[in-house]
């Protein structure tokens, strides 16, 4: 069997990102709207100082507006409210990031539950959550939906395929999961209490990794032929000391394996911030009731 194909997740977000920039200077030049997306980031959490440095770099590059708001880790949940309430009512702002992780005095889903579900472009409000599995209009969590557009340069029809996520964290499991018992597939859900997580990954056609766990997938966890999603993002150390990320599927042994991967990185992770600004656009859109964008 040869080698899988590897999706190519940079050049898939690129392409998204030139479908926003070209939906935002339509919306510009026809109804004078600048889509607009604010990011609160509190404390100096080095990944988060990272990302949103590189949303607003990306928002800048597609024509979006772009707010900053950066506060001290001693920033009190009234006030961190009080921001969200304030960007709520402030109409340049079309999407509201909250990065997370926040400071563990602060009740992260009393705080995400403050965003207006119209604006909450993360997909994390409770009523987006629910309209989600309802197979509503709602507002998708960006790294599933990446994850799905990326499934999809490859398998076009998922109907009746079995697919099987690792994890089931909030952020990306259950909402994958959602999605795709949305798309017809027969989902099983495989986290810490499940017995025998190899054996339910082999069955699987599409398996997709977002446990957290280092190279945790090996390549006799996989059917052959299968297509595998790699959503883990993980700095280890080698032997000679130098640090590299690796996701939670043991890469090589599984592109012998498997029909298609993602790598890592360079898979899943670039399509996270260009569905950020594609879900900016959305919202922007559906706040006006203006027909919303095909972005390809």
């Amino acid at each position: 069997m040869s080698e899988a194909i590897v999706i190519d997740g940079q050049a898939v977000a690129a392409r998204l990102r030139q479908g926003v920039a070209a939906a935002v200077e339509d919306l510009r030049s026809r109804h004078g709207v600048t889509p607009g997306l604010a990011a609160i980031i509190v404390g100096d959490d080095p990944a988060s100082q990272i990302y949103v440095r590189n949303k607003s770099r990306a928002c800048h590059a597609a024509g979006l507006g772009s707010f900053e708001h950066r506060l001290t880790a001693e920033v009190s949940e009234a006030a961190l409210v009080a921001q969200i309430d304030e960007l709520n009512r402030d109409e340049r702002v079309d999407g509201i990031l909250v990065q997370l992780p926040l400071p563990d005095a602060i009740d992260a889903q009393r705080v995400l539950g403050a965003v207006a579900p119209e604006k909450d472009v993360d997909g994390f409000h409770p009523l987006n959550v629910g309209r989600l599995w309802s197979r509503q209009p709602s507002l998708v969590p960006c790294t599933p939906l990446g994850c799905l557009i990326l499934l999809r340069t490859v398998r076009a029809d998922l109907a009746g395929l079995e697919a099987v996520v690792l994890g089931r964290s909030q952020i990306v499991g259950r909402p994958l999961a959602a999605l795709l018992v949305a798309a017809d597939c027969t989902v099983t859900i495989v986290h810490s209490r499940s017995r025998d997580p190899a054996a339910i990954c082999r069955r699987a056609d599409i398996l997709i990794a977002a446990a957290g766990e280092p190279q945790m997938v090996k390549g006799d966890w996989i059917k052959p032929g299968a297509t595998v999603i790699d959503v883990g993002t993980n700095r280890v150390v080698a032997a000679d000391g130098r640090a590299r990320l690796v996701g939670d599927v043991d890469y090589e042994a599984a592109r012998a394996v498997a029909g298609a991967i993602t790598p890592v990185p360079g898979g899943v992770g670039p399509m996270t911030i260009a569905c950020l600004l594609q879900n900016t656009v959305i919202a922007a859109c559906r706040r006006r009731g203006l027909p919303e964008p095909d972005l390809g």
